[in-house]
């Protein structure tokens, strides 16, 4: 995080799993402990990141109140109650983490007047190697999303979307690691039924896919021809791909990020 932001306090209403991949992101940037405040209605979690170092409070209004950001990281359902505790600051940057809470619900709470950012951040977050896709309001001017970017891309790598395309995100960005687990889940199983101790299984699973993504990532070259690459002809690799092809691999993959659009804008539109 830049300098002449270090000094910016940032608070967390929530302080579940993805809100400590963040704040552990942060930290590992060396954003001070001291400038992050954490509410949340359960102290034995206030306890342990009082032993982290950092500021906690049971009370919402306070963070917004001692606040340049507040990260609104609770779950969909208790959102309202959450935004019900503030008062609405135009000083104040609110950035939402949580699916289905569009930025026109926040604002008819908040004020039309108010800084809003959606974010979509996923898990890996919690390894520095996230992917969180960002939007904003109006009212959020470009050095104070760059400084949202900040944040975020302390554990990982951000990308700027319209809202109309956030629930795409989502299901490419913020869901799509359970797929993902569920390949790697299916081909550890293959190997054990094949031999291999478990272990060992998913670690070699684990890796390719590891390895994949980062071949994508560094080369710049397309995923068709980094698969063509790995396919020698009559060869056993071919043997496999083509056998998912038939099995309708990339239809299934297509079919369940649909599914999860679908399921997004639903959401949006209930929330609205």
């Amino acid at each position: 995080m830049s300098t002449n932001r270090s000094d910016r306090r940032i608070g967390f209403i929530g302080g579940g799993n993805m809100a400590n991949a963040i704040i552990n992101g942060l930290i590992s940037a060396g954003f001070a402990r001291g400038n992050i405040l954490v509410s949340d209605k359960c102290v034995e979690k206030l306890a342990e990141y009082k032993k982290m170092g950092l500021n906690t409070t049971i009370e919402n209004c306070e963070v917004e109140k001692n606040c340049g950001i507040v990260i609104l990281a609770v779950k969909p359902q208790v959102m309202d109650a959450a935004l019900s505790d503030l008062a609405g600051d135009c000083g104040k940057i609110y950035v939402s983490i949580a699916a289905g809470v569009t930025l026109a619900r926040i604002a008819a709470k908040l004020g039309s007047d108010k800084k809003i950012v959606r974010a979509m951040p996923n898990t890996p977050l919690m390894v520095g190697c996230g992917m969180t896709i960002l939007c904003r309001n109006d009212n959020v001017g470009d050095d104070e999303l760059t400084a949202i970017e900040e944040i975020f891309a302390a554990a990982g790598d951000v990308a700027r979307l319209d809202e109309r395309y956030i629930n795409v995100g989502m299901a490419m960005a913020a869901s799509s690691p359970a797929y993902v687990y569920m390949m790697i889940e299916a081909m550890a199983d293959a190997g054990v039924k094949h031999g291999l101790p478990l272990g060992i299984a998913q670690k070699l699973a684990a890796k390719a896919v590891e390895g994949s993504g980062k071949m994508v990532l560094d080369t710049g070259i397309s995923p068709e021809q980094l698969r063509i690459n790995v396919c020698s002809p009559g060869g056993t690799t071919i043997e496999a791909v083509e056998t998912l092809e038939n099995q309708g691999f990339a239809a299934t993959i297509n079919s369940a990020i649909d599914a999860c659009i679908e399921k997004g804008n639903k959401m949006d539109g209930q929330s609205e």
